[in-house]
């Protein structure tokens, strides 16, 4: 067991005017299994490079543990896998690599596959049972399930938990749940670490936003009234003393003594009023807003939209998956639900027109409207503007429903291929809900996006019921928003 120590760091890109963290510092066992959440663009992949080395910084990152990074880049994937883990893990011996591939629930054949042939989902595991090999290193995990199905994620997060010395960055609830003792969490004002779970750490979290909002409340009502108050005492003081002239014979030492004592309590409410000041100015620097968003989804003229009839995508001749038989019915949010490559991104294609050989029959309602949100954001290049112009949307909706995603105004000058995963997903799914549509055909909008977003958007979709159909792997998004799952079965 040993400390990772980070003291006064502070760290801003050179074409950035903020910094990304300012005098932060804070500790962290190595034998921690460490759950780091955040805002998209906070720097959760920012601070595990800085402790690579890759920036140079101001401050201090003290630690006796080697890292190692998930994803490691394989520049030749055309290797075979056990070549590949060769170079990631090189002192692990052969028994011990077919030991943690079982663990994952990988058969030992893909050794001897190129690891270019490895679904993503395999690779994934395989790295990272390959980078756990490595004894005595520290592994930085960066979004692990982005990759991952229902069951492998599943799978992983067992696999983790039974694993030390590791930082997780995910934005799952319940993959954290099942795997971290511990949260680093990137707040607004500060980062913080805390013993438990996601689940604890988020209660305790609402917990501290709900006390300081109302003390808040609180302070700002006792604020007004000392200011109403020392505003009426200074007035009484002033007013006796110049009482002292001009009235005849007085006791003026009397009335100038009266004066003094007023204004002293004058000062008094002045003194604190401006300690509750002091502590308000302390509260809500780490309050986390998610305005409502809003959708105004088409309403069809018929109840079905569309019903797939022992339909299959065919590839080489061959049927990917088992035939699946369902109608999408107004109001539905149907999720598919399979493992990966089981066809499920081709069947939401089929929907969308495109022409993807398959069995069966597909029967899509006449008129409708559909608004697509794809896996894939590697296409988003140039300005937001641009984007709003060539999709056809309304550029000022387009813009508020980002800042309401937690876009700053800094992102809207940025091109859009300087952006972070996250904040690439967040302009596909706000571009969405600026379409009125009949049907909104959404494959995993959630990957990279921070799990504040995530319930904002299940929040839209409790609200305003637009029928959908999506392909998703987080659960607690899946147990919020969907009415039906469809098995797709390879």
């Amino acid at each position: 067991m040993s400390m990772i120590r980070v003291e006064g760091l502070t760290f801003s890109y050179p074409s950035s005017y903020d910094a990304i963290f300012e005098n932060v510092s804070f500790q962290l066992d190595t034998d921690w299994k460490l759950g780091f959440i955040g805002r998209n663009g906070r720097g959760k992949t920012t601070f595990l490079n800085l402790l690579l080395g890759k920036y140079e910084y101001r401050g201090k990152i003290q630690s006796s543990v080697q890292f190692d990074y998930f994803p490691y880049p394989i520049e030749d994937k055309s290797r075979l896998t056990r070549d590949v883990l060769g170079e990631v893990c090189p002192l692990a011996e052969d028994w011990e690599v077919s030991k943690e591939l079982s663990c994952l629930e990988v058969r030992d054949d893909v050794l001897w596959r190129p690891f270019a042939t490895l679904s993503n989902g395999e690779q994934t595991k395989v790295l990272l049972a390959a980078l756990f090999l490595n004894e005595g290193h520290f592994l930085l995990i960066d979004e692990p399930t982005n990759h991952l199905d229902m069951q492998a994620r599943g799978t992983v997060s067992a696999y983790l938990k039974r694993k030390k010395g590791f930082i997780l960055v995910s934005h799952d609830r319940c993959f954290l749940d099942g795997c971290v003792d511990h949260i680093l969490s990137i707040n607004r004002a500060n980062i913080e670490v805390q013993s438990g779970n996601f689940s604890s750490w988020f209660a305790n979290f609402q917990r501290q936003q709900e006390f300081e909002l109302a003390q808040n409340a609180k302070l700002k009502k006792s604020i007004d009234a000392m200011h109403k108050a020392a505003q009426r005492t200074a007035r009484w003081s002033d007013r006796i003393e110049a009482s002292k002239y001009g009235n005849g014979s007085v006791d003026r030492g009397y009335i100038g003594h009266q004066a003094a004592k007023m204004m002293k309590r004058s000062k008094a409410i002045e003194a604190r009023q401006q300690r509750d000041i002091e502590e308000k100015s302390r509260l809500l620097k780490n309050v986390e807003t998610a305005e409502d968003l809003k959708l105004f989804p088409l309403p069809y003229f018929a109840n079905t939209l569309a019903t797939f009839s022992h339909v299959a995508p065919v590839f080489h001749g061959k049927e990917i998956c088992r035939p699946v038989s369902f109608a999408i019915q107004q109001g539905d949010r149907v999720v598919l639900d399979g493992k990966n490559g089981s066809g499920k991104t081709s069947l939401l294609k089929l929907l969308l027109g495109q022409p993807i050989e398959h069995s069966g029959t597909l029967t899509i309602g006449s008129g409708l409207i559909l608004s697509y949100v794809p896996q894939d954001t590697s296409f988003l290049k140039g300005s937001l503007s641009e984007f709003a112009e060539n999709s056809r949307i309304d550029e000022t909706l387009f813009r508020a429903i980002l800042r309401k995603m937690d876009f700053s105004r800094v992102q809207f000058e940025k091109k859009m291929e300087d952006y972070s995963a996250g904040q690439k997903k967040k302009v596909l799914i706000a571009k969405s809900l600026c379409e009125r549509a009949h049907l909104y055909i959404w494959d995993e909008p959630l990957n990279y996006i921070d799990m504040y977003s995530r319930m904002q958007i299940e929040n839209l979709i409790q609200d305003f019921c637009p029928t959908m159909i999506l392909v998703e792997h987080d659960l607690a998004f899946r147990t919020a928003v969907a009415t039906r799952t469809i098995q797709v079965q390879a």
